[in-house]
């Protein structure tokens, strides 16, 4: 990997000095304190305190978990003093072979002569924020970090994905030419529109050069430009994590939501952190943190009813969605109640907007939140009350295709699990009528049509093959 190969690292490997690798880490590969934390199993108070030299690792149960977490190979780890993944109970000595040219080796550190005041970074107590950490098991460590840094594996089946990638961890530096904000906010609106209307191989085409744009002006203007160029920043990396969400890609969906929440933060603007909170509880749930996920939720959604008092459309509709995406959590967690009640806040939400609307792009509203309860009866395991709800479901006043594609898609799967197979093929045909790319885009779609396929009756069968061989999808 490229990154391990930098002269810098690997001296900073050498010394033992994880407070200079973190900020290495943070410079090359964009990784914040809290995403490095979850990373190596340490809280963001800790890694800060590393960064800047007041804390020192000198544990070394705590430099195996930095290497584990960080995804370093043998020749890091070997500099770094650790044995190699591929004999961890020998350290043998250095092979210079594997190290980057002109570079000077050294004997292992003995980490008890690193010297002034250091902090024992594992037994000084597991607190709640360590427990809650371990959740993250599924985003974190190799995974996460190989997507920032390692290129994008050929197999990937999506075009343009490898370009979002590359957009994602590529930090342009800023000009002095003006920047039109104007101009940058129609761009993120054509991607935020497209990615809605299920036009996914257009929005990942046009987001590598938009998101490259959108650093490139939070770093170039001042003032009330910067703020608004954080805000659209946020919103352009919220569409990308949507996007790696539906290629079922968690690492770099959760590296494009932090991207998101950190331009949101930085703008200033409630109403953009609030937005950004759901794309990071999608991520979390889309790695089944499905109890952390429903604490942010739910943390973000009273933060806004605090301090709103007099909320518009575009409170609600942020607020509402919030509640809802809390409420598929839950109901992942098969807590019923916790779910319900989040549902029916979510419902007063929709009631007093009156609409179903795309207010910050949320297409929220009481059909929305109808959708809604579709899911997680089907997620509660009955199939028969998520096809009822369907049935109540206006679709055409749904505001935005993804949406109703999203629905239609949720009632194919009641019918199959239903066993109505007849039912989910006709349904699943209207979702592809409506969006072809939910259809033949999505791996979690194609799954879907591969279990039609695999347990449909002798009466469907035959439609249901041709049906997946259009598809390219074979039992």
């Amino acid at each position: 990997m490229a990154f391990w190969q930098r002269q810098d690292v690997f001296d900073a490997l050498c010394a033992r000095d994880i407070g200079h690798v973190f900020r290495l880490v943070r410079q090359y590969g964009g990784m914040s304190q809290t995403r490095i934390g979850i990373a190596v199993n340490l809280s963001q108070g800790k890694v800060s305190a590393i960064m800047n030299g007041s804390a020192q690792v000198t544990a070394l149960e705590v430099f195996e978990r930095v290497a584990d977490g960080l995804a370093m190979p043998d020749p890091a780890r070997i500099a770094l003093g650790l044995a190699p993944r591929s004999s961890p109970t020998v350290i043998p000595s250095r092979d210079t072979t594997l190290l980057p040219p002109g570079t000077v080796t050294s004997p292992p550190v003995d980490s008890s002569q690193i010297g002034p005041p250091t902090v024992d970074l594992v037994r000084s107590g597991e607190d709640e924020d360590t427990m809650r950490r371990r959740d993250f098991v599924g985003l974190t460590g190799a995974a996460l970090f190989s997507a920032v840094l390692q290129p994008a594996p050929s197999s990937r089946p999506t075009d343009g994905i490898e370009d979002l990638a590359a957009a994602l961890v590529d930090y342009p530096a800023a000009t002095d030419q003006p920047i039109d904000i104007t101009a940058l906010a129609r761009g993120v609106a054509q991607a935020k529109s497209t990615y809605q209307a299920c036009r996914y191989a257009e929005v990942t085409a046009m987001l590598p050069g938009l998101l490259r744009s959108v650093r490139i002006a939070c770093t170039s203007v001042i003032g009330d430009a910067r703020h608004r160029a954080h805000g659209l920043a946020a919103e352009a990396h919220h569409v990308a994590a949507s996007i790696l969400l539906k290629q079922d890609d968690k690492g770099l969906a959760w590296l494009a939501a932090d991207r998101s929440t950190q331009a949101a933060h930085a703008s200033e603007n409630p109403l953009m952190i609030g937005s950004s909170a759901r794309i990071i509880t999608r991520a979390l749930m889309d790695g089944k943190h499905h109890r952390a996920a429903i604490n942010a939720a739910s943390a973000a959604a009273q933060r806004m009813d605090t301090a709103v008092t007099s909320p518009n459309d575009n409170d609600l509709s942020i607020y509402g969605s919030l509640l809802l995406s809390g409420a598929v959590a839950a109901a992942k967690t098969g807590n019923r109640h916790t779910a319900t009640e989040l549902l029916d806040e979510a419902d007063q939400a929709g009631r007093r907007l009156g609409h179903d609307g795309n207010h910050m792009w949320t297409a929220f509203g009481p059909n929305n939140v109808l959708c809604h309860r579709v899911n997680i009866a089907l997620t509660m395991g009955d199939a028969g009350t998520a096809i009822d709800f369907a049935r109540l479901v206006d679709i055409n006043a749904l505001p935005i295709n993804e949406r109703k594609a999203t629905l239609l898609l949720d009632t194919a799967r009641a019918f199959l699990t239903w066993n109505k197979h007849d039912q989910a093929l006709y349904v699943l045909r209207a979702a592809g009528e409506i969006a072809p790319e939910e259809i033949t885009g999505r791996p979690a779609t194609l799954r879907l049509v591969r279990d039609l396929l695999a347990t449909a009756p002798i009466t469907v069968r035959r439609d249901a093959r041709e049906y997946a061989e259009s598809l390219g999808v074979s039992a």
